[in-house]
This record gives C-alpha cells, sequence and structure tokens, in this order.
C-alpha cells in the first residue's frame, strides 16, 4: 500500500520550483521516506499536541560553536577580571582557573542534547544566498520565493505591489494551518513584531521593508507611476495593518517584541493614516469579547496575571529591543521571560498552541561585524530554550531550534584550549607578524587598509568591531546550510539534510494539520495494517 501511495504522490511532482506544489510534494516524497524506514522499525504513531519554534536569525555552525565555549569562559574569564581589580590574583588562583578554561570547549548549549540534529539548506529562489524574508517564508510556509519578498509564492517579485493582489501567490503559513486545527498561536521576538522573520508568519508582502504606510508612500515616490497606477493601499497594506487587522495576524494570541513606531501615528510614530494600530488591537478584542492586555514594560509583563487573559499584546521598544548585552531588565524582558509568559497563556487550550521565538538581533550585531553582542544574544536563546524545556510537558511537544540563515562568520588560526574565543589567537601572522582575532568576518564594516596591531587593544570588549577581508557598509549573510535540533514527538523525521521548505512540511505531519492532515491519516492506516499482519 505504501508503494502505491508513492507513485502517487510522486507522479504529481510539478517540476517547475516557482509552483507551490513543487515544494509540497517534495516533503511528501521525504516524509513517505522516513515512514518507510519506520514502518520496518514498527515504530507507534504519535502526534504532537504543541509546537514550539526557536529561530536563531543568522545563527549558523560557527555562531552556535563559538556561543558554546563563551557560554563556559564568560563566567571564568568575569572571576579572573573581578580578582584582577581586587589584586586577589595569585599565581594558585590563576592556574586553577586557567584549568577551566582549557575545558571550556567541552561543554554544550541547551539545544544540543536534542535527540534529533539536521543541516537545513536555506538557498531562495532568485538567490544562492537567502535574505530572512524568503527564508522565513520557506520556513514557515513551504515555499521557495525571491529575495526580500515574504509570505508571497515565487510569482511575485521584490516591489510588485500588483502581483500581490492575486489570492493565489499569497501562501498560507503554520499559523493559518493552526488556527484552522483549533490551535492557540503567537509569537515572540526581540526585532519589531513587523520584522522580516515574523512577518512571513502573517504578512503577504512583495517587500519586507513595507513594514509601515510610510515606507510604501516612499516607494510610490521613487517608482514609475504609471507602472503602479491601481496601487491601492487597502489591497497592498503595510505589513503593521496585516498583522492587526487580517488573518491570522488579528487571531493571534500572544504577540511581543519591539516596533512601536510602525504601530502609531507619525507625531509619536512613523504611520502617515492615523491610525493607532495598538488601539485597533485593543478595539477588535473588545468587539468579540475576548480578554486582552496590552503592556509596554518588563514589570508590567512580570506582573501579568495569564490566567486571566487570552490575549496579549506586548511592545517593548520603538524600534527593535536591545541586545542582550545592552538591555535594561526594568523596561525590557528578557526572551526568556517573554517566551514562559507566552506559553502561560497558550496553554490555556486544549487543543494545543504553535509559538514561534525568535531571538533576531544576532543577525543586527554579525551584520555590524560585532561578535561579542551576536554571541551573547544567542546566550540569551540558549537560556530561553533551557527555561521552556523545564516548563512543557515533553512528551507531547515538538521542539525546533534553527536559523533562517548563516553569516560569513568565520571561528580560525591555530588557538591553544582554552583560549578566550573572543580573544587573539597565540600565533601571529606569517606574512605581516600581525596577531589576529580567532573569530573574523569575510566582508562587513570592519574592514581596515592597514592592520592593526592589536596586542593593545581589548578584542574582548561589547563594542569590539571584528576585522574583515572585504570591505562592506553591511556584512552579508552566508550560503551554507543552518543546523536543525529537534525533540519531541516525530522530532526523528526532521534528521539529516533537508530543504528548509521541508519544515513546515515535517510540522504540519508531526501535529497532524494543515496540508499534511490527510497523508497523517493515510499513514496511520498503513500502521495499523502493518501491526495487525
Amino acid at each position: 500500500m505504501l508503494f502505491l501511495i508513492s507513485i502517487v504522490y510522486i507522479a504529481r511532482c510539478d517540476p517547475d520550483p516557482s509552483d507551490n506544489k513543487f515544494w509540497q510534494n517534495m516533503a511528501i516524497k521525504r516524509i513517505l521516506q522516513y515512514e518507510s524506514k519506520r514502518m520496518t522499525k514498527m515504530y507507534e504513531k504519535e502526534m504532537a499536541k504543541n509546537v514550539i519554534i526557536f529561530i536563531g536569525d543568522g545563527m549558523g555552525i560557527s555562531t552556535v560553536t563559538a556561543t558554546r565555549i563563551l557560554k563556559n569562559q564568560l563566567p571564568i574569564l568575569k572571576k579572573i577580571q573581578e580578582k584582577q581589580n581586587s589584586d586577589e590574583m595569585n599565581d594558585e588562583n590563576m592556574t586553577e582557573l586557567w584549568k577551566k578554561l582549557q575545558q571550556s570547549e567541552d561543554g554544550s548549549l541547551s539545544f544540543e542534547s536534542f535527540e534529533t540534529v539536521a543541516l537545513v539548506k536555506t538557498y531562495i529562489l532568485d538567490s544562492q544566498v537567502g535574505d530572512s524574508g524568503a527564508c522565513a517564508t520557506a520556513m514557515m510556509s513551504g515555499v521557495k520565493s525571491n529575495f526580500e519578498t515574504v509570505g508571497v509564492s515565487g510569482k511575485v517579485k521584490l516591489n510588485d505591489c500588483l502581483a500581490t493582489m492575486d489570492p493565489m501567490v499569497r501562501v498560507s503559513s503554520i499559523i493559518d494551518w493552526a488556527q484552522q486545527q483549533g490551535k492557540s498561536t503567537g509569537f515572540v521576538t526581540t526585532t519589531r513584531v513587523t520584522h522580516a522573520t515574523p512577518a512571513a508568519l502573517y504578512a503577504h508582502s512583495a517587500s519586507r521593508y513595507w513594514e509601515s504606510d510610510d515606507r510604501m508612500i516612499m516607494m510610490m515616490k521613487t517608482v514609475n507611476r504609471s507602472e503602479h497606477n491601481e496601487w491601492n493601499s487597502e489591497f497592498c497594506k503595510d505589513i503593521a495593518r496585516q498583522l492587526i487587522e487580517d488573518e491570522p495576524g488579528k487571531n493571534l494570541n500572544v504577540i511581543m517584541g519591539g516596533g512601536k513606531r510602525n504601530l502609531i501615528p507619525k507625531n509619536d510614530g512613523q504611520r502617515q493614516d492615523g491610525r493607532n494600530l495598538i488601539d485597533v488591537w485593543l478595539d477588535d478584542k473588545k468587539q468579540r469579547g475576548l480578554t486582552a492586555k496590552f503592556v509596554s514594560n518588563s514589570e508590567a509583563l512580570r506582573k501579568l496575571d495569564t490566567d486571566k487573559i487570552d490575549y496579549l499584546l506586548g511592545i517593548f521598544a520603538d524600534n527593535h529591543m536591545s541586545h542582550e548585552a545592552d538591555r535594561n531588565d526594568t523596561i525590557e524582558p528578557s526572551l526568556a521571560l517573554m517566551s514562559l509568559k507566552a506559553i502561560e497563556i497558550l496553554k490555556h487550550n486544549p487543543q494545543g498552541f504553535l509559538l514561534i521565538i525568535e531571538s533576531g538581533r544576532i543577525d543586527h550585531a554579525h551584520h555590524l561585524n560585532n561578535a561579542y553582542r551576536a554571541l551573547t544574544d544567542t546566550l540569551a536563546l540558549d537560556d530561553a530554550v533551557e527555561h521552556v524545556v523545564q516548563k512543557i510537558n515533553k512528551s507531547n511537544t515538538l521542539i525546533l531550534v534553527t536559523a533562517d540563515h548563516s553569516h560569513v562568520f568565520t571561528f580560525g588560526g591555530f588557538p591553544a584550549r582554552g583560549n578566550p574565543i573572543l580573544g587573539i589567537d597565540d600565533q601571529t601572522s606569517d606574512s605581516d607578524k600581525l596577531a589576529y582575532t580567532t573569530l573574523m568576518y569575510t566582508n562587513g564594516p570592519g574592514y581596515r587598509k592597514l592592520r592593526e596591531n592589536l596586542t593593545e587593544i581589548n578584542t574582548i570588549d561589547r563594542d569590539y568591531i571584528q576585522q574583515t577581508a572585504i570591505p562592506k557598509r553591511w556584512e552579508t549573510h552566508g550560503g551554507e546550510d543552518v543546523p536543525l535540533y529537534a525533540s519531541g514527538p516525530s522530532s526523528e523525521i526532521f534528521a539529516g539534510i533537508m530543504d528548509q521548505t521541508f519544515i513546515p512540511y515535517g510540522i504540519s505531519y508531526a501535529t497532524c494539520m494543515g496540508p499534511m492532515e490527510p497523508l497523517f491519516f493515510i499513514m496511520s492506516l498503513c500502521f495499523q495494517q502493518q501491526f495487525h499482519q
């Protein structure tokens, strides 16, 4: 029977990568291969009730490795600094701390103990190296799309507003699928809530940059109006309005992050249409008889009685939230706190929930060649994973940790064991005899025409900008595969090397929701047949 199903689905495969079904059929083929192996092992069928996806924006393998080492080194380096400042340092203390530093490569991040590990291909439809918008669309909707578009198929080119008016190009996401299944949904991010990665969950836009109507108006002033004479703000809504006014955005139970400026009028924000979308959100929930709350700082979030609400909008910064290294805890909550509060609300639903948690500013620090902030933001993600895993029911919750793309961030040289990961190699260049850092970038603003002598520079400082080989104002993404870590029901389906478009279909299958729901039931029948033979 499984053989016949395989023939039917493979026959349906469309060879056109710009067609939405192309990537879905690829996912079906992978699931059939997976189930064929699993049936021979006589595993019982499992279904995930809840799904939590952690996204480290720009968290490539080199970032994960460097963060793992930094996690172990930071407390030791702080002790060394404290003892040096207090004149308590002696040879015995130094020897003890040095031994601990030499073991810093042996530790692990919280998610590195997950039972399933994979590599994910991140190329997009029109580029070998993807951006967050198109990569997030692949990860949330299972469709390859074009550079800097969100929530649309490959039929839509960048800035082609009119093309998005066709409902057929607006791809559904895992948020849609979960809501249709009756699950609660939400996301938390350290970026603006309208930024590229979260936008792919709920919006359909020919440009990831159309977060507010001011950016769309600016675009209209710079393009040939004759080509856009049918442009209408009611059809081509900015991303913020789609979040607050349209499905599935307005049905999200939890929305937390930064980006207040895109939600309020131009006197205090950037909106040109005079709308206060925070008020619109509150009014919508009131009219529908829903219990909702808006919060804007850490204290309000901590004190929030989550048993009394089912909808939460938390906006904690005008722009992006601060990097973890700069965060004021009285104003901006940690990623871990936002995640835990989100779960407290979402778990009210007996049907289960879907939650996306993004540490989005890893990416921004990498773009500026600032390794310290990139790694400490990755540590914040690690901390959030650790807290969440302790909170949830592992037996019915599928957890994924992955990245949308990588960065041209390198970890090299021949530093000795225990060498500070943010420090310099203990060897110098054999060409110019100058020192170099273990962590560097291929390109970006850290380029220097003349190499500097690093022996007098504190490369561990949070503001230090790593050196690069090629000058660019903004460091680029990397095109290599990114890691994925999975735990929970059906997590083994995510093992191996996969295309990014498989992730949402794998989730769909593991939860029996969305486009893979029929296949789930077909395979369940196959299992029953197999077990009764």
